[in-house]
């Protein structure tokens, strides 16, 4: 009999790629215990990525609200709360862990204040932890990145268990196992920074994939498409760094198998729901891109895996449209509880309990000034700026970007200036910042690239997305589904001047 679970765990592990999961049918590296999950699941097969990159698309999963939009990065803003903010008001015991830096810096704000309680574990990619590095630690190339925060942490980690990733899972099993049975319900919210770069694991898992490497493993990948043609990385190289995505992926899914244990040895699979998400996927050569540069939003980046475990509900497969915001509406949906801000999201236990077979008919995602897309069940529409991408418009009443440990110009968010005005986000009455932005002018680094024109898929008949359709008379009926979508949820008008839908 299916019953309304008591408790949530969430478990995002970052920079996630479903085709190289085995439940997905990847057989490139070994993901034993996300498939071993997958096996007592719901597997949704067409999940996509809402806000991107990281705060993002943590905005879409905790706030509801799809916010790229309307601001590049940022955080809980004063007009809207985070889900624990709704659930300490009905008694729900929340409780972060996390090793992901972005959270405690500058741009992410709030994401954590509302949780019960908050874990961090130090020392990941970013994180401004250790003033000098380990004199011991020789490095890894890192494709003009220069210095780094991990720089001066790695060293330090003198084990496996010292690596970030497998500290934050140890410390999942324990709150687990410490907890399970004292509370009438919690929310565990377990945001895993692995497999992102680095893509540092200690042996055995640094030459599992890539046995006859010679020399530091490439860790850092460049941000770029066409790193090969460049002659940015050999043919080699590339190897190598894919390689040590997949060692960090094996990894990270070894540590999970000791959280999904204690789920387990607990006896929570009777009452409490279980998520496997991620925010997006990574680059890692597929047509010749790497990390996360500034092009349009492939399946490798945008279509994500997500698995679901519902006590009493038998494990399946499910093909239903699905987003970022929706894993929201769902945790809304059990735990009863609503939100002052306008949300995007629809709950996924209609699905997850065979009453509905869709919830949603198109997703929207994309990266703040560049393009937007629209995808459907049968089509991916990447629509960008016509013209000079004109005028970006970003609106927030927290002033902020990401890392500002970073002493770099080029990654400095412009202040407010005279053409700043206070208006309204859809839903609310709070004044926030208006800020446009023409061509010429100084602008958040992520609209910092060349536009590419529209990019039309077939996702039915070219999932590999390789024959663009943008010029053919199916491209109007799409823009006009993409024009009726961001004025249903009141976009910024700007979105649509720049994209030539207004």
């Amino acid at each position: 009999m299916t019953t309304t679970p008591k408790n949530a765990i969430v478990i995002l592990l970052d920079s996630l790629n479903r085709h190289m999961l085995g439940a997905y049918g990847g057989t490139e590296f070994e993901t034993p215990n996300l498939d071993a999950f997958a096996r007592t699941a719901t597997r949704f097969d067409n999940h996509h990525t809402g806000s991107l990159p990281c705060m993002p698309a943590r905005h879409d999963i905790l706030c509801g609200a799809l916010d790229f939009l309307w601001r590049p990065w940022g955080s809980v803003e004063i007009w809207e709360d985070a889900i624990t903010y709704e659930l300490r008001k009905v008694g729900v015991v929340s409780q972060l862990i996390s090793d992901h830096p972005h959270l405690f810096e500058t741009g992410g704000e709030n994401y954590h204040c509302d949780f019960y309680a908050w874990d961090y574990l130090r020392g990941h990619e970013g994180d401004a932890w250790k003033t000098r590095p380990d004199p011991s630690w020789a490095g890894a190339p890192g494709f003009g990145r220069g210095h780094m925060p991990y720089d001066d942490s790695r060293g330090w980690f003198t084990g496996e268990a010292d690596f970030p990733g497998p500290r934050t899972m140890s410390a999942a099993a324990r709150w687990i196992e410490d907890n399970a049975g004292h509370h009438d319900r919690f929310f565990l919210f377990v945001d895993e920074f692995d497999p992102h770069e680095p893509f540092d694991t200690p042996e055995p898992w640094a030459s599992k994939y890539d046995p006859d490497w010679e020399g530091p493993h490439l860790i850092w990948p460049p941000y770029i498409q066409g790193a090969l043609e460049k002659g940015i990385l050999t043919e080699r190289q590339a190897r190598q760094l894919r390689a040590s995505y997949g060692g960090k992926l094996s990894m990270i899914d070894h540590w999970l198998g000791k959280v999904l244990k204690a789920i387990d040895a607990k006896g929570l699979t009777d009452d409490t729901l279980v998520v496997i998400c991620t925010d997006h996927g990574h680059y890692l050569g597929e047509k010749d891109i790497w990390g996360k540069p500034g092009v349009p939003i492939y399946n490798t980046l945008g279509h994500v895996p997500l698995l679901i475990r519902h006590p009493g509900i038998a494990p399946g497969a499910c093909n239903a449209l699905t987003t970022s915001v929706d894993i929201y509406a769902t945790l809304a949906d059990m735990f009863g509880v609503g939100a002052r801000q306008r949300t995007h999201g629809r709950s996924l236990l209609p699905l997850l309990r065979g009453e509905a077979t869709s919830v949603r008919d198109t997703v929207l995602t994309g990266v703040w000034g560049r393009e937007v897309h629209l995808v459907t069940a049968t089509h991916k529409y990447a629509r960008g700026p016509v013209g000079a991408n004109e005028p970006l418009s970003m609106l927030s009443n927290r002033w902020s970007t990401m890392p500002t440990h970073v002493v770099d110009k080029y990654l400095a968010l412009p202040l407010p200036d005279d053409r700043a005005f206070l208006d309204r986000m859809p839903g609310s009455s709070v004044p926030v910042i208006h800020q446009t932005f023409n061509a010429g002018d100084p602008i958040p680094f992520w609209a910092r690239t060349k536009p590419t024109g529209h990019h039309l898929f077939d996702r039915l008949q070219d999932p590999g997305e390789d024959r663009n359709l943008a010029g053919t008379a199916l491209e109007a009926d799409l823009a006009d589904q993409l024009r009726a979508t961001l004025i249903e949820i009141e976009a910024p008008k700007s979105q649509l001047q720049r994209l030539g839908l207004q």
